[in-house]
């Protein structure tokens, strides 16, 4: 429910944060013992850091310069690393070969959380120096560059929540994800009282992120048992795709080192609130913000190029839905009067929107309430962004303004119900062919219905409860 960024003016970020390293200066803490192995990873389709870790000399010595190898299929698999036939990309016909991954050294950082070791995330590249298109950070990246070549730089923020439980991740598995302790017995947002009682575990979240070149807002307690936020200094989108993936790997493993755990599924349970990723943007040119403006639109004076983005933002979110909403349970988190958006529309801070537009003058930006805590950021923020920049090229404008509830509002288009529905929506667009490559369609459309068929095939307690006995 809260949202990231909310200075009084937004202004062009500068300095380096803490934690942030060059690699001389890595080289110089791995000479004097300080640092002793490297992990070297990128994100597979679900948004997981996969890769390997790295004697910090051999790093600094070679791999730093000339990268390292992954087996291509990880970009084929499935939540249980089983590859899965039918894709273009990489089977068993081609054998499973390598890609090539890249170390992009402006992401070199400390990880604090872990004893002596420092961080670095990769492009993927194939054998010839090109990059794979379907990897995520490559689909990211064509999207910047396409702001670029607009004469923007576009800046994001992300807002992750997520559940703790008192139970590790082993003991989680071990109950079969069944009678969790939370963290919380009441719902807690903006409470101290209870926050403070998991501050043990969010304290050290917020220093570790810091300490690892992520800067730390603010935290608080949100509306659900257990359910918590940080929230990290927005930044360049890539970079802010890259912090989004330190934070949650540094949350998850701060969990397991404490003996307790952390959820980021949409929809934990269906009698709480679901877990979003609030996703902020704003166009940049020359140093100020490109969405101020002198043209009213509804209560807000925006730019020309803030109506377009927002209105392109808005129309091609059935086409590119499953970017914001990966799993079948993504899907569950859109219930009326949940804080999560049901209708496609926008409003001023408003947040039972889909889209709340926040700030004003040179922190005026768009909200998009969609996205749940479970997105690969860069898939997300790709859609985002492509969209955004389709709606200032195409000059597309937003519907009217909404005031009030938009949960009663029975005249406005719903979000997209389904995993189904959302995939058969993007294999078929032209918007999407056009704005990542028709082959990246493909990959993506086989990979969501992968997922879709996995579910399909279970057999659930729902199931179980209603028909073992009444059927």
């Amino acid at each position: 429910m809260d949202d990231s960024g909310k200075i009084a003016e937004r202004r062009w970020p500068r300095g380096t944060p803490r934690g942030r390293l060059t690699l001389d200066e890595l080289r110089n803490l791995v000479e004097r013992g300080s640092i002793e192995t490297v992990v070297v990873g990128f994100t597979d389709h679900y948004g997981r850091l996969l890769g390997k870790r790295y004697d910090a000399e051999m790093f600094v010595d070679e791999t730093a310069v000339h990268g390292t190898h992954g087996c291509n299929y990880l970009l084929t698999t499935d939540m249980e690393m089983d590859p899965v036939a039918g894709y273009r990309f990489a089977n068993w016909e081609q054998g499973y070969g390598d890609f090539h991954l890249v170390p992009d050294l402006s992401t070199l950082v400390t990880a604090s959380w872990l004893e002596k070791t420092a961080l670095v995330q990769c492009d993927v590249r194939d054998e010839s120096g090109e990059a794979v298109r379907v990897a995520p950070r490559s689909i990211l990246r064509r999207q910047t560059e396409s702001a670029r070549d607009l004469g923007f730089t576009a800046y994001a923020a992300s807002e992750l929540e997520y559940y703790v439980f008192q139970h590790s991740y082993r003991q989680a598995a071990e109950m079969d994800y069944r009678g969790l302790q939370p963290a919380g017995w009441y719902l807690e947002d903006y409470h101290i009282l209870q926050g403070t009682r998991t501050e043990p575990f969010t304290a050290a979240v917020r220093r570790h992120l810091k300490a690892s070149g992520v800067p730390v807002e603010t935290s608080k307690g949100e509306w659900g048992l257990g359910q918590h936020e940080v929230n990290v200094r927005y930044a360049e989108t890539l970079q802010m795709a890259d912090r989004h993936v330190i934070y949650k790997q540094c949350v998850k493993e701060v969990a397991e080192q404490m003996g307790q755990s952390v959820t980021f599924m949409a929809k934990f349970a269906a009698d709480r609130a679901g877990s979003s990723c609030h996703t902020h943007f704003s166009l940049w040119r020359d140093g100020e913000n490109a969405f101020f403006g002198n043209i009213d639109v509804g209560p807000v004076k925006g730019s020309d190029v803030f109506r377009w983005f927002l209105g392109g933002w808005i129309a091609h979110v059935p086409d590119v839905m499953v970017f914001y909403a990966p799993t079948v349970n993504s899907y569950k988190r859109y219930v009326d009067a949940s804080w999560a958006p049901t209708r496609l529309a926008w409003s001023y801070d408003n947040r039972t929107a889909a889209f709340r537009v926040v700030g004003s003058g040179a922190s005026l930006r768009i909200e998009c309430r969609i996205p749940g805590a479970d997105c690969n950021p860069y898939l997300a923020f790709a859609a985002a962004l492509a969209s955004g920049l389709d709606g200032i090229r195409n000059r597309i404008d937003p519907p009217e303004c909404f005031a009030g509830d938009m949960y009663a509002a029975r005249d406005l288009p719903h979000v997209p119900a389904t995993l189904h529905e959302s995939t058969d929506r993007f294999a078929a667009s032209e918007f999407a062919a056009a704005a990542f490559g028709a082959d990246v369609v493909e990959h993506y459309a086989h990979f969501y219905r992968t997922e879709q068929a996995a579910f399909t095939r279970a057999v659930t307690d729902w199931e179980r409860r209603r028909y073992y006995e009444r059927i």
